[in-house]
């Protein structure tokens, strides 16, 4: 299958100043996440994939890179307008399947990428998709900060939360931080996610969903207006994301930078 990615990047970061151009081992971060990503192609299928920036120094620097690049507006209200107008940009057709992989993923599991694309491409009765894997702590199960996800016979997302879910009813108030989990295991949410671009034009038309803002949680949004999220379930937790400075320095680490 073809499908693309998308990277969107902003040079505004509060804890991370220019944050996309950060070098690592002599190239800037979002170089380094697509250069990562373009690895996701296989044999019997063709990965492109293209930051949309919102400033001339973060597309001048991909192209500078041989990487592709598209500049977007500063003013967008979220990720997914910026991503609606980097497909109108490249001229992407309602039944393509794009992926939006954050610019600050550098160690990006890249056949975490193309199976999140392939899930898509099979479930037909989703709009979008997305990846979890099993919780195996309590302390991260009671996290708040842990988003977790609950599915249907068919691998649909029926509902993502903050709050541990799902819920024994006999064991989940006494469990403590190092209490075993029952089983089955719950899933927590990993935010990596694949369009099918049609939708991707229409989401940031629908009106913000209750739960959406009591959870902050824009995903859902599309549960809430119907539409429906395969989850493809990975086998081990994704690398970190870079979101200070001592993330950086761990990472320039393993790049040998």
């Amino acid at each position: 299958m073809t499908f693309t990615v998308l990277i969107p990047a902003r040079l505004a970061s509060s804890r991370l100043p220019n944050k996309p151009l950060a070098d690592i081992g002599g190239a800037p971060m979002v170089v380094r996440v697509a250069q990562r990503v373009l690895s996701s192609a296989s044999p019997a299928g063709r990965v492109r994939v293209v930051v949309a920036g919102d400033s001339p120094l973060i597309v001048e620097a991909c192209q500078a890179h041989g990487i592709e690049a598209v500049l977007t507006r500063t003013d967008h209200p979220s990720g997914s307008d910026r991503l609606a107008e980097a497909c109108t940009l490249l001229g992407l057709g309602d039944d393509e399947i794009v992926v939006n992989v954050q610019g600050d993923e550098p160690l990006i599991d890249p056949s975490l990428v193309a199976a999140v694309a392939h899930l898509l491409l099979n479930q037909p009765a989703a709009s979008m998709s997305t990846a979890a894997h099993a919780i195996n702590s309590a302390a991260e199960f009671n996290n708040r900060n842990v988003v977790k996800v609950v599915l249907d016979a068919q691998g649909l997302a029926l509902y993502f939360s903050r709050a541990p879910i799902p819920c024994w009813r006999d064991q989940v108030l006494t469990l403590n931080d190092s209490a075993a989990l029952p089983s089955p295991p719950p899933l927590r949410h990993i935010g990596l996610y694949a369009y099918r671009v049609g939708f991707l034009r229409r989401f940031p038309t629908l009106t913000q969903a209750p739960i959406e803002v009591t959870e902050s949680l824009e995903q859902l949004r599309a549960l809430w207006h119907g539409y429906r999220i395969a989850v493809h379930i990975a086998p081990h937790a994704p690398g970190p994301g870079v979101d200070t400075q001592e993330d950086l320095e761990r990472v320039r680490r393993l790049f040998g930078a």
